[in-house]
């Protein structure tokens, strides 16, 4: 299943490395990850920490790369509090050249990124 959207109200996220373009290795040579029209793609790092607590207790938070299909723009350094816009996961796995299936996991895309609460951006205390 591809770009599973997700409710992502529940959390709160804060930027911890601001967007970069992203970037893979072909050959041995780091180039830009650009989508099926070669617009290139960027990537941010985000903290996410659940607002409520569960059973009473502060449940931890993690650290996600999340893609997005365009420069955000301005405004989205560390420690800025953000929203997604349209955020979805998708999975994937790895296999070696043998076919056997060496990793899998999630991955986070977004179409964009907007400061959180009241249109301005909240930073960090």
């Amino acid at each position: 299943m591809q770009d599973i959207p997700f409710v992502s109200s529940g959390y709160r996220f804060m930027v911890t490395e601001a967007p970069t373009m992203k970037m893979r290795e072909v050959k041995g040579e780091l180039q830009p990850a650009t989508d099926r029209d070669g617009v290139p793609a960027f990537v941010v790092m985000l903290f996410a920490k659940p607002r409520e607590a569960v059973n009473g207790r502060r449940a931890k938070g993690e650290e996600i790369k999340v893609t997005l299909p365009a420069d955000p723009g301005d405004g989205f350094e560390e420690g800025t509090y953000v929203e997604l816009i349209s955020p979805v996961l998708n999975t994937y796995q790895v296999t070696n050249d043998e076919g056997r299936i060496t990793g899998s996991g999630l991955w986070f895309k977004a179409m964009g990124l907007k400061p959180a609460g009241s249109g301005a951006a909240q930073r960090a205390a």
